[in-house]
């Protein structure tokens, strides 16, 4: 007979065994703590691990410390080789090295704004310091690096002060381009430095003074050449009438639209769609589109680019001003765009016999000189400058510059510098009573809703104004015109009439505002031969070569009730 005691001792080894067999054969969940060595505060990072080994399940929790090396971080600087690629992170330019030499050696508080990025950083208040001013000399050695564009205040940045004194505003990004690409001095810059030397601008123009000098609009002034008279950075001469800001299509109407932010290089590809010859940069000084339809420059080529046009253009200004310093001022003056500071007499020194007049054409020269994008940026405003620069030489040389095949500006529709355009500047939009042909959008929002309203001013009309379609170049549609009389007439036969289909869209301004049926709506009640403090002259209107057209159909001049009139003139086939 087996002990008892011996049997309860067999019963409990076995029943050890049987836990350790299943614990060991388990399905465990490991709580595994790692324990990470870094600079700071302790970081502890808990991890679970399924382990599956056959058996049942058993949960069993261990507690484990590893050591495991920490993680680094990388922090990858966004389009950073796109902006290394550009000029804005050339460390070897002469705009970033120009005062290496100087003692001290630092950027200047009056070139520290855009020739480095602490400066230009000052300029903004982002260092707290005030914004608009630099307060402290930048140290050499940077570039327009990240941080001058891409931080807190230009994430706000709205508007621009030009050196004329005008402030741009309901700017977008293309802000931060152009607080440095604006150049540094103005027609006020110019004149204020004849007044500064004891002459009068306009009364003492050639008088030779040593105190008059040549004043620089500094180099790249793109968004100067784009705003024309608004920012006002040519010289422009009293009671001239000049281009505003440059209107290309929507979409492509600011410096990010058309180049790179961060490579600063134009986008070729894009260019192409309305631009077909268009494949490289250099393709782009070929650019002539049918809004420049006059001979700008008088050489009787009206294929070549507006760049050419130009280069004509500074061609002639250079003779008359060398015909104006040698006959007027008494000393020959040359120039060299590569040698400051770039006007020199026949000895190769600085030109110092200034006059007032010469002055003032030699800025607009150097202004056409050192924007050279200035054919896309706003090429008619710089030919208005060149033109009328050597308009004013001419006054008072013996043998004037031929001007006779040269033209200001262009036909109508694209003569952005005068009054059809111009005449709501002051209140800086186009009333909805008139922005249906003197604005740039009016017409097709006329076309499209059937209503007219307030509208930007723009520097002429442009391609979207009567094109639907920018790729096919397709013209808005209008089947009829309703002309002020109340009458409504199309110059189409049918629907299959494509000619006088796309007459009618020039109908929808070319009909004059005043008729028969308004005349007679202001005399109503009143004798033909008592005077009225109620009558007022109706004008109707320019150009209201429709009205005219159309005769009694449209009755666009006034008709007497007992007389004939006729109708329309139709013109051979």
């Amino acid at each position: 007979m087996q002990n008892p005691k011996k049997r309860l001792m067999i019963f409990l080894g076995l029943l050890l065994l049987l836990t350790l067999v299943f614990t060991a054969c388990s399905q465990e969940t490991v709580e595994v703590t790692r324990v990470v060595e870094v600079p700071g505060p302790e970081v502890e990072v808990t991890r679970e691990v399924e382990v599956e080994v056959p058996g049942p399940e058993v949960e069993v929790t261990r507690i484990v410390e590893v050591m495991v090396e920490p993680e680094q971080s990388v922090s990858a600087v966004p389009f950073l080789e796109q902006w290394q690629s550009s000029g804005h992170a050339d460390v070897e330019a002469e705009a970033f090295n120009h005062w290496n030499e100087e003692d001290p050696q630092e950027v200047p508080t009056g070139c520290a704004k855009c020739h480095s990025t602490p400066g230009y950083l000052d300029f903004l208040g982002a260092d707290g310091t005030e914004f608009g001013t630099v307060e402290n000399a930048s140290p050499i050695g940077t570039t327009v690096e990240c941080a001058a564009c891409h931080n807190d205040v230009t994430l706000g940045l709205t508007s621009v002060v030009f050196p004329s004194g005008v402030e741009v505003m309901g700017l977008g990004d293309e802000s931060r381009c152009m607080q440095c690409h604006q150049g540094r001095s103005s027609k006020l810059t110019v004149d204020q430095g004849i007044i500064d030397a004891g002459l009068d601008p306009v009364a003492d123009l050639d008088v030779v003074s040593e105190d008059v000098g040549f004043t620089n609009i500094h180099y790249y002034a793109a968004a100067a050449t784009l705003y024309g008279k608004v920012a006002m950075g040519g010289y422009e001469y009293d009671g001239k009438a000049y281009d505003g800001k440059f209107d290309h299509v929507a979409g492509y109407d600011s410096c990010i639209d058309c180049h790179n932010p961060h490579t600063l290089e134009v986008k070729v590809d894009e260019c192409s769609g309305c631009h077909t010859d268009v494949t490289s940069v250099e393709d782009l000084v070929n650019i002539r589109m049918p809004g420049s339809l006059v001979d700008y420059d008088g050489d009787g080529d009206m294929e070549e680019g507006i760049m050419f046009e130009i280069q004509g253009m500074q061609e002639m200004l250079l003779q008359a001003m060398q015909a104006y310093s040698t006959e007027i001022a008494g000393t020959g003056i040359t120039y060299d765009a590569a040698a400051y500071p770039y006007f020199f007499n026949d000895a190769g020194e600085r030109y110092a016999t200034w006059t007032a007049r010469l002055a003032k054409a030699a800025y607009n020269y150097q202004v056409s000189q050192k924007d050279p994008g200035e054919f896309a940026h706003g090429g008619k405003y710089i030919i208005e400058l060149l033109y009328d620069s050597i308009e004013d030489l001419n006054s008072a040389i013996s043998a004037p510059v031929d001007l006779t095949n040269a033209h200001r500006i262009d036909h109508g529709h694209f003569a952005g510098s005068e009054e059809a355009f111009r005449h709501w500047d002051e209140e800086g939009f186009v009333s909805g009573s008139c922005s249906r042909c003197h604005s740039a959008t009016g017409l097709p929002l006329y076309l499209t809703q059937g209503v007219t309203i307030n509208e930007p001013t723009s520097n002429g009309l442009n391609c979207a104004t009567c094109h639907s379609d920018l790729t096919t170049f397709a013209l808005y549609e209008a089947d009829s015109a309703t002309f002020p009389s109340g009458a409504t007439v199309s110059l189409a036969v049918d629907e299959t009439d494509e000619a006088g289909l796309k007459s009618n869209l020039c109908l929808q301004c070319h009909q004059g505002r005043e008729s028969t049926v308004s005349v007679d709506r202001t005399l109503s009640g009143l004798e033909d031969d008592v005077a009225s403090e109620s009558i007022r002259f109706r004008n109707v209107h320019y150009f209201a070569a429709g009205a005219t057209l159309f005769g009694t159909e449209v009755k666009g001049a006034y008709e007497f009730a007992d007389q004939t009139y006729l109708g329309r003139n139709v013109h051979v086939e």
